[in-house]
């Protein structure tokens, strides 16, 4: 990320203490089937230093997840604050351990008091099948 602008990066590096506003983020991917552009609202996560889309407790498929399987680039819409629309490419997290530390920070940072829209107690164990994308930055061509 080093290749972003200063106040983009900031947004983009939020601490336990950010509230949910400063955590929705909008993502557009192509359709796997249709090849349209799909733009939803999601929360983005940080973990060890990296940026990371989750689909949250339980676990459920997503289309947002299957889009970025079949193409990994998408749009990474700042919306709050700052308006940024960065080019990113995604990479499912499957490596075991690394999911459950990535999994295990998300959550002890949702159960932190200010809550980002979750209801807690949350627990490491309803997230454990939860989609994972850990997210890069490109460089604009």
């Amino acid at each position: 990320m080093s290749h972003l602008p200063h106040h983009i990066r900031r947004a983009i590096e939020i601490t336990p203490a950010a509230g949910t506003r400063e955590r929705i983020i909008d993502i557009t991917t192509l359709g796997r089937r249709t090849g349209r552009a799909r733009r939803i609202e999601i929360f983005l996560y940080r973990a060890a230093g990296t940026t990371y889309l989750c689909s949250g407790a339980g676990g459920a498929a997503t289309d947002w997840h299957a889009n970025l399987l079949a193409d990994p680039n998408f749009t990474f819409h700042l919306k709050n604050g700052i308006r940024a629309d960065l080019p990113a490419r995604a990479t499912p997290v499957t490596d075991p351990a690394e999911r459950q530390a990535v999994l295990a920070e998300i959550v002890a940072d949702l159960n932190q008091p200010h809550d980002p829209g979750t209801i807690r107690p949350t627990r490491l164990e309803d997230w454990a099948d939860s989609r994972l994308m850990r997210i890069s930055f490109r460089h604009r061509p």
